[in-house]
């Protein structure tokens, strides 16, 4: 497809998604292929369509293939606001932007191989058409994390494999490569705005298995309870933060396990046991009345103290996004290739490559007969 070809059907949509992927302002774009602020303005509006040769400046500036511009393809807009991030004040428009740009491209590369790859049904009791029937489950994060360990079957043990589990539930979930400084400090995030829920996973995070544990079951506890609200405010994130705990660590076995007598070693055990961080141990014990405020500041402490080592995700292939990667793996026995994913989606095959990541254990998927 030439560059004239693309502006006659030029996607303006898709000039905002490549700009907010490069991380790069209207101003930005505007001095790099020497047209004005407005008219920029003007090309994702739709007002206008870019001449052929501003197209072949905007790829090469935004580092796509021309082709990408072109409309067509299926294509999901997300909302800023339906992306549920940890704490909006500890990140600027242009990292959220970014954020829900990559969230998009998950979206697109899962339905381009979900024509290819059967992947497994949304397991999630009430969800269709990317929501939560109301009143599946309560309101109280608590009975909610509850509620879904029992539709789940998990009985009241440890989750051995957080990611793993909420991939064979149907979630989409991905560890983007958020390198760039100016998204260093977005937390994992996620939506269900889309067919499927897409859970996103920062490997700001990756470098303790047990925060990714829990930052995986925080971002369960959004898709699970805050379907059509507002994301980022201080009580939607400690209802998430109080489904995550009660999930890895449920009440009805706390209350029995943790003692009033706060030791170290027991600590150390039952945090590898559960496979939540030292400290959420003692936080849990504060929480059902099982040692005072005081006990568990002197708790806290005494970790800082001993120095606790943290294991990182990579020794963890369990705990490692591969559902998107295992798909890309059976269409290649279809003869399907990255190159022709990325063909078929208009990016580079770099691009493609990028948003796999690096994966090693997978859940079960079967061809599309």
């Amino acid at each position: 497809m030439t560059a004239t070809d693309v502006a006659r059907i030029f996607d303006p949509e898709r000039l905002r998604q490549a700009r907010q992927l490069a991380l790069r302002t209207k101003q930005d774009v505007a001095n790099a292929v020497k047209v004005s602020p407005a008219a920029v303005g003007q090309f994702e509006a739709g007002i206008i369509a870019p001449r052929p040769d501003v197209i072949e400046k905007l790829a090469a500036y935004l580092r796509v293939p021309a082709a990408f511009f072109a409309a067509g393809r299926p294509r999901e807009a997300l909302e800023s606001g339906s992306v549920f991030f940890r704490s909006l004040r500890a990140t600027t428009a242009k990292q959220r932007n970014k954020a829900v740009a990559y969230t998009e491209h998950v979206w697109e590369l899962s339905n381009a191989l979900e024509a290819h790859v059967r992947f497994p049904h949304v397991d999630i009791p009430g969800f269709s058409g990317g929501e939560i029937t109301p009143g599946t489950f309560s309101d109280d994060p608590v009975l909610a994390a509850q509620q879904l360990r029992d539709a789940w079957q998990l009985g009241d043990g440890p989750v051995p494999q957080m990611v793993r589990l909420v991939e064979s539930k149907g979630i989409i979930t991905v560890l983007v490569p958020m390198v760039e400084a100016e998204v260093a400090r977005i937390d994992a995030f996620s939506t269900v705005s889309f067919g499927r829920p897409v859970m996103v996973l920062s490997p700001d995070r990756a470098d303790d298995v047990y925060r990714h544990r829990f930052s995986a079951a925080h971002e369960l506890g959004h898709i699970i309870l805050h379907g059509g609200r507002t994301s980022g405010t201080v009580d939607i994130e400690r209802q998430a933060d109080r489904f995550a705990a009660e999930f890895l660590t449920p009440r009805r076995v706390m209350e029995v396990e943790l003692k009033s007598r706060l030791e170290m070693s027991v600590v150390i055990r039952q945090s590898q046991q559960w496979g939540v961080e030292p400290s959420s141990i003692i936080l849990r014990s504060r929480e059902l009345g099982k040692i005072s405020e005081a006990t568990a500041r002197r708790g806290y402490i005494r970790l800082n103290q001993i120095g606790v080592m943290h294991e990182p995700v990579v020794k963890f292939p369990g705990e490692q996004p591969a559902l998107l990667s295992k798909a890309v793996e059976l269409a290649e026995q279809r003869g399907i290739t990255v190159r022709d994913l990325a063909n078929e989606l208009s990016w580079s095959p770099a691009h493609v490559r990028r948003m796999l990541g690096e994966h090693d254990e997978r859940p079960r998927l079967s061809l599309v007969t």
